[in-house]
Formats: C-alpha cells, structure tokens, sequence
C-alpha cells in the first residue's frame, strides 16, 4: 500500500500537471484532500493511460454528467495540457451520438464560453482562430 504522504504529493503533483495550478481548497478542505489523494494520487497516477488519455475520458464523463462547473474547469484541464480546442470540440460533438444532443448542445455552449474567457483574458481576438 502506498504511503499516505507519498500518495498526496504524487496526487498533488498530477492535480497542478492537469489544472496547471495548485489544489485549492475551498468550502470542504476534506473533499479536496479526498479528492487529491485518492483519485489523483491513485487513479490518476495507475499504469496504461496517460494523463491526456485520462482527461479525455474525464471530459467525457463530465460531458455526459452535465456537471457544467466541472465540465469548464476539464475543458481548460484539456487545454493546458495542450489540447487544441478543435479536438476538446469534437469530443463534445462525438458525445451527441452517445449521450444525446442536449447533452453535446450544453457542451459545446460551455466550452463556447470557455473559450471565450481565455480569449478575453488573453486579449485575444474571438477572430483570430479563423
């Protein structure tokens, strides 16, 4: 069995890799240290997927959940780990065959807004991808 100490930096090291930022804990500091230690310091850490493999099926959990709050913070996990926000949108548009229309449709509206977000905190041009 792993160390609790080890699995907690290993978890806390995979959490900044994918978020590119530091776990924060917010209104429940026990959920987050949960959340760290065991699906980051654990699940995420296992052999045979590599990260951008495990946030490609996260998004597309959370996609299909329609958890729009974790659906944003996955849709820029993807994009710091250098996804291209073509391919995060044709995850969300592969979704609509699976998960039903509404279900790509939220998707696709919530990573609009992403985008969005980083363009205008970035001072980018919305026009500039065209």
């Amino acid at each position: 069995m792993n160390q609790p100490s080890a699995r907690h930096e290993r978890g806390e090291a995979i959490f900044k890799e994918v978020f590119g930022r530091e776990p924060r804990p917010g209104s429940y500091p026990e959920f987050l240290e949960i959340t760290v230690d065991h699906l980051f310091g654990e699940i995420w850490a296992r052999p045979h997927l590599s990260v951008e493999e495990r946030e490609l099926v996260a998004l597309t959990a959370v996609a299909l959940a329609r958890t729009d709050w974790e659906l944003r913070g996955h849709i820029g996990a993807a994009l710091n780990l250098g996804m291209s926000r073509e391919k995060v949108v044709e995850v969300i548009i592969q979704l609509a065959y699976y998960g039903g229309w509404p279900v790509a449709n939220n998707g696709l509206r919530v990573a609009q807004e992403v985008f969005a977000e980083l363009d205008n905190a970035s001072g980018k041009d919305a026009d500039d991808d065209k």
